[in-house]
């Protein structure tokens, strides 16, 4: 006797054997193929770094201003030893616009004491600030100004990759991609500083705020080399945890690779 196919009836609750072991079969490969694809999803992953945003948490932090190349707080963690906080601003912007308000009121704050209210960013040892709002910068004219002169370190050819730190130093986690490249370029081209990664052969990384010769800020102009793995030659400054590079742009030598950052 022939054989007849089962026919499903969604009002009526009784099932078919049948219709039960398709829909079981079904539903143990469907599970199968997800445990299978978070497997891979998370073997093919970076891993994240140990970056911290402190998004949600303002913290107070003061120091001696200094303007250039790049908006910075010298801080004293101890006596005589200093960090260089370095300041950006909200979103995808510097610090100026925050900054320049104080000085419309105060007038020139270069190396004078400051305190700032912001959210910390921090990774591999080093340190940023996100500020947020003028009113949160106040001075103390009590503190003397205290001006430090970088230390120079010659002239230095190095390999590395331009990123913007503030989503690499831990906005952005994971902060790689072409997207992020991307952001990067939104982020350097709205006045957060340039800043050259740099890793030895024993993932030991050092980190170079770029400036042009005359040790200007620079930003636009270096867009197109943003996230590709490049050679730059110039001199080198080191003012606390920092390092400069003061750099022709028309001079970066970009490298056939690929980036391991972007």
């Amino acid at each position: 006797m022939e054989k007849k196919d089962e026919f499903y009836i969604g009002y009526v609750d009784a099932v078919g054997k049948e219709t039960k072991s398709s829909i079981k079969r079904f539903v143990l490969f469907a599970l199968g193929l997800l445990l299978i694809g978070s497997i891979l999803f998370g073997f093919f992953q970076k891993e994240a770094n140990n970056s911290v945003f402190d998004f949600d948490t303002p913290t107070k932090i003061s120091g001696t201003y200094y303007e250039a190349p790049y908006p910075m707080l010298r801080v004293e963690l101890a006596k005589n030893t200093f960090k260089d906080v370095l300041l950006l601003g909200f979103g995808k912007f510097g610090a100026n616009a925050y900054l320049d308000e104080i000085k419309r009121h105060k007038g020139n704050i270069n190396g004078k004491h400051l305190t700032i209210e912001g959210n910390l960013i921090y990774y591999n040892g080093k340190t940023l600030l996100q500020i947020d709002d003028s009113q949160k910068i106040s001075l103390d004219k009590s503190k003397k100004k205290n001006f430090v002169l970088p230390e120079s370190m010659g002239n230095h050819e190095v390999v590395g990759e331009i990123v913007d730190p503030k989503c690499y130093f831990g906005v952005m986690k994971p902060g790689y991609g072409k997207i992020h490249r991307s952001c990067a370029a939104l982020c350097i081209s709205g006045g957060i500083p340039p800043v050259l990664a740099v890793s030895d052969n024993n993932s030991i990384s050092e980190y170079f705020l770029l400036t042009d010769l005359k040790g200007n800020p620079i930003h636009k102009d270096i867009v197109p080399y943003i996230g590709l793995p490049s050679k730059l030659k110039g001199k080198v400054e080191k003012l606390e945890d920092w390092y400069t590079m003061r750099i022709d742009v028309s001079k970066i030598e970009k490298l056939d690779k690929e980036s391991s950052i972007y």
